[in-house]
C-alpha cells in the first residue's frame, strides 16, 4: 500500500480516473451510448467511479482534475488483459455540498457509467462548490447500489473517493458500505486531503483496507507544474482537425449535442492548460475515443453499425444529400482522413512523452517522483496487475 503526497490535482485526478463530462443530472440518467443499431461489446471492462467532495475546500482539487483527466485515461487506454483491450467506463458523483438535497445525504449522481469521456470532462468543468456535510459512507453506498457494475470476475471495478472531513460522518456506516462493495468485487480507494495521521485517525485508511483499496494522502497546497513542450500547440490543432472526420448519426439533438460537446471540451482542455489539450488530442487518437462517439465512420468500419439499417432521419445532411450507393465511399474517405490525422497525433505524442521524460529527469528527485499523475497511475496499475491487466 503506497502513501503519496500530491497536490489538489491529485485528488480529482484520482477520481479521474479516473475517469474529462456530461449533462445535468436529469439527462445523466440516460444510459444509452448511441443509436439502437450499435452492437454490445464483449471485451473486458474497466469501470471507474469518481466520488468528489464538492465542499468549499475542494476548488483547487476540481481545477486540477479538469487538467489531468486526459492523462489518466490515456494510461487506461493502453491496458490489456489476455491480449484484449478493455472497454473503459467512468461514472461521476459529487457529495458534501450544502445545495444538494439533505434527504439524499447531500450527494448527487452526476453521470452513470459512460464511455463518452467528453461528457465526464463537460461535467468536471461545470462543477461548483459550497459548504456542506460530507458523508463518505452514503456516497460509497449509493455508488455501489445505483451504478450498473459488471458481474465479470476479471473486470476491474474501481472507486476513488476523496475529501478532507472524517470518513465516519453520516447515518450510513462506512464499514458496511465498504464491505458491501468488496463483496461485489469493487475496490474502494480513499484519498484524504491532509496529513497521513489525520487520515488514519478519521477512518480514511480503514475504509480503504476494508475494500482492498489504497489509502492515499495529498498535500492540497502542492501544485505539480506541467512540462510545456514544443509539440503542445500542434497537438491542439490536430485535435481540432480530427473533429471534421466524424459523421454523427442518430436523433438531430444527439448529433448536434455530440459536435457541440466535442468542440467545447477541446476549448476547455486547451484553455485550462496546453498540456491538457495535448493529452486530450492523444486520447482522440485512440480507439477508445472513437468507440464513444455516435459516429458512422468508426461504426460502419468496425461492423458495429450497419449503414443500410440506419433510418434516413438519423443520417446527417452530408449523407442525405448523397445517393445510397455513394455513402460508403464518403465514409471510407473520412476514415482515411482520420487515420492520417491520428497517425500524426500518435507520432507527436510519442515525441512529446520523450521530451517530458527527459525534462523531468533533469528535475530534483523529490519533484521527479512525486507528481500526481505518477502516484495515481501507479496506484491503478498495481490494482490492475492483481487482475492480470498489463499496460
Amino acid at each position: 500500500m503506497r502513501h503519496a503526497r500530491w497536490g489538489r490535482l491529485g485528488l480529482l485526478l484520482v477520481a479521474g480516473l479516473l475517469s474529462g463530462a456530461g449533462i445535468a443530472s436529469s439527462r445523466a440518467e440516460d444510459k444509452s451510448s448511441g443509436p439502437a443499431s450499435r452492437q454490445e461489446s464483449t471485451s473486458p471492462r474497466i469501470q471507474l467511479a469518481i466520488l468528489l467532495d464538492t465542499s468549499n475546500s475542494m476548488d483547487g482539487l476540481i481545477n486540477q482534475a479538469r487538467t489531468q483527466i486526459w492523462k489518466i485515461v490515456n494510461t487506461l487506454a493502453t491496458a490489456k488483459r489476455d491480449g484484449k483491450s478493455p472497454d473503459l467506463q467512468v461514472a461521476l458523483y459529487e457529495y458534501g455540498k450544502a445545495t444538494l438535497p439533505k434527504e439524499q445525504n447531500f450527494l448527487r449522481k452526476i453521470l452513470p457509467f459512460t464511455d463518452d469521456l467528453d461528457r465526464i470532462s463537460e461535467e468536471l468543468f461545470a462543477l461548483t462548490t459550497n459548504g456542506g456535510e460530507e458523508y463518505c459512507g452514503a456516497v460509497i453506498d449509493a455508488a455501489t447500489r445505483e451504478l450498473d457494475w459488471t458481474a465479470g470476475d476479471t473486470d476491474l471495478k474501481l472507486v476513488y473517493v476523496c475529501g478532507n472531513e472524517p470518513f465516519t460522518q453520516g447515518s450510513i456506516d462506512y464499514r458496511k458500505a465498504c464491505e458491501a462493495a468488496v463483496k461485489r468485487g469493487i475496490i474502494i480507494n480513499t484519498i484524504f486531503c491532509g496529513n497521513e495521521s489525520e487520515g488514519v485517525r478519521t477512518g480514511w485508511k480503514d475504509g480503504a483496507q476494508l475494500a482492498d483499496g489504497s489509502f492515499l494522502t495529498i498535500d492540497q497546497n502542492r501544485v505539480v507544474a506541467e512540462v510545456k513542450t514544443p509539440f503542445d500547440e500542434d497537438l491542439n490543432k490536430l485535435s481540432t482537425a480530427v473533429n471534421r472526420t466524424y459523421v454523427a448519426f442518430g436523433r438531430p439533438a444527439d448529433r448536434e449535442g455530440f459536435k457541440a460537446r466535442q468542440e467545447a471540451q477541446d476549448k476547455n482542455a486547451a484553455s485550462a492548460a496546453p498540456a491538457a489539450g495535448a493529452e486530450r488530442a492523444a486520447f482522440k487518437a485512440s480507439a477508445k475515443y472513437n468507440n464513444a462517439a455516435p459516429d458512422l465512420v468508426d461504426g460502419v468500419a468496425s461492423g458495429k453499425v450497419k449503414l443500410g439499417e440506419v433510418k434516413e432521419d438519423e443520417l446527417p445532411e452530408e449523407l442525405k444529400s448523397l445517393k445510397p450507393e455513394e455513402r460508403p465511399a464518403y465514409l471510407e474517405k473520412k476514415q482515411a482522413e482520420r487515420k492520417k490525422i491520428q497517425d500524426e497525433i500518435k507520432s507527436l505524442s510519442e515525441k512529446r512523452s520523450k521530451f517530458i521524460a527527459e525534462e523531468r529527469a533533469k528535475q530534483a528527485k523529490s519533484d521527479a517522483n512525486d507528481s500526481l499523475d505518477a502516484a495515481l497511475i501507479k496506484s491503478i496499475k498495481d490494482q490492475a496487475a492483481k487482475r492480470k491487466y498489463e499496460f
